[in-house]
């Protein structure tokens, strides 16, 4: 089993989940935030999953106020913001932290993984990593690559 699959996060109301729940799927995991200027790529998200969910693509959103304060509210503002405003309708994870010492183990192993412009830190909201369905990291997407110009990268991971 690899190591992203050994890994746990509790969900936006409070269930732990597996990350082997995931095994044998595609899995694009992303720092969000409810009032960032990315923020409207939850639409783009969610249209995402909608198109690939029934081939094995599932999006993991990690809702993060390390940035700019930009997720102040908690679980619940958070979810009306995701549904009410976006629709979205995968999986949401409780408010972490993707930088520093209490990182998220998620956020961790992806970075060490796929270091990006700044190293092994993330350096906005909409950050994305792209896990292929045997839990290996593949590929990291800067905050400002929107939604549509993953769906290339996303095909390929879902077709090997």
């Amino acid at each position: 089993m690899t190591a992203f699959y050994q890994l746990t996060a509790t969900r936006l109301h409070g269930e732990l989940t597996p990350m082997a729940d995931y095994a044998g799927k595609v899995v694009l995991v992303v720092n969000t935030a409810s009032h960032c200027g990315f923020t409207p790529q939850y639409a783009g998200l969610e249209a995402l999953y909608k198109k690939y969910a029934d081939q094995g693509l599932v999006i993991l959103g990690f809702p993060c106020n390390q940035f700019g304060k930009q997720e102040p509210g908690g679980a619940d503002e958070i979810a009306n913001t995701c549904q009410i405003n976006y629709g979205v309708s995968f999986p949401m994870f409780e408010k972490v932290e993707v930088n520093g010492g209490s990182a998220h183990p998620v956020f961790r192993l992806l970075k060490q993984a796929l270091p990006g412009i700044l190293g092994q830190r993330i350096k906005w909201n909409f950050t994305k990593f792209l896990v292929g369905r045997d839990g290996k990291p593949l590929k990291r997407f800067a905050p400002i690559t929107t939604p549509e110009k993953m769906e290339a990268a996303i095909l390929a991971a879902l077709q090997s």
